[in-house]
């Protein structure tokens, strides 16, 4: 896959694709993403788009030693992380995505971590959380109930669009996961 950005054509032909996991057996933190974006299913990467905070979060908050490029997303494994996406169908944002795709990407992502046995799920997004899990709200941080034997995080969603989250708070809550 090319380094270089997508073309808007082929930004358009990656609606309603998927993208691979990036996931192997006992990972110590396995992040779920809501679903990827246009960007993301033309690249084939997770958390692609430029203006996305979630690699230089994972930076900050220590979980890497050096701040990746999405085409280096396989690297996570070797530190124990993995990604995985709630709802593995590309669109230009999470709204297209109906309240059905949540439950049956909550049932789809119960099997993987039946499978791979993660020590902790975090949840990137209290909304997409709340949806899977038919949940009127639900507060940051560790939740009180497991999830298929995985400790349970909801975090805010990295991206560039959510702005009620800049980088150093981003930053602050991924580091209480860490810890």
């Amino acid at each position: 896959m090319s380094l270089a950005r997508p073309t808007p054509l082929q930004l358009a032909a990656a609606h309603g694709k998927s993208i691979p996991d990036v996931i192997a057996p006992r990972l110590r933190v396995l992040f779920c993403g809501i679903n990827p974006g246009l960007y993301s299913g033309a690249t084939g990467r997770h958390f692609a788009r430029p203006g996305n905070r979630f690699w230089p979060t994972l930076h900050g908050a220590g979980f890497t030693g050096r701040l990746l490029h999405p085409s280096e997303q396989q690297e996570l494994l070797k530190a124990g992380y993995g990604v995985v996406n709630l709802v593995n169908r590309t669109t230009a944002t999470a709204a297209e995505l109906t309240p059905g795709e949540f439950v049956a990407g909550r049932k789809r992502l119960a099997a993987k971590i039946r499978r791979y046995r993660p020590k902790a799920m975090v949840f990137l997004g209290v909304g997409a959380y709340c949806h899977a899990f038919g949940l009127r709200k639900a507060s940051m941080g560790l939740q009180p109930e497991s999830f298929e034997g995985a400790k349970v995080w909801v975090l805010p969603n990295p991206s560039g669009l959510n702005a009620n989250y800049q980088l150093p708070d981003l930053i602050k809550l991924f580091r209480m996961l860490r810890s």
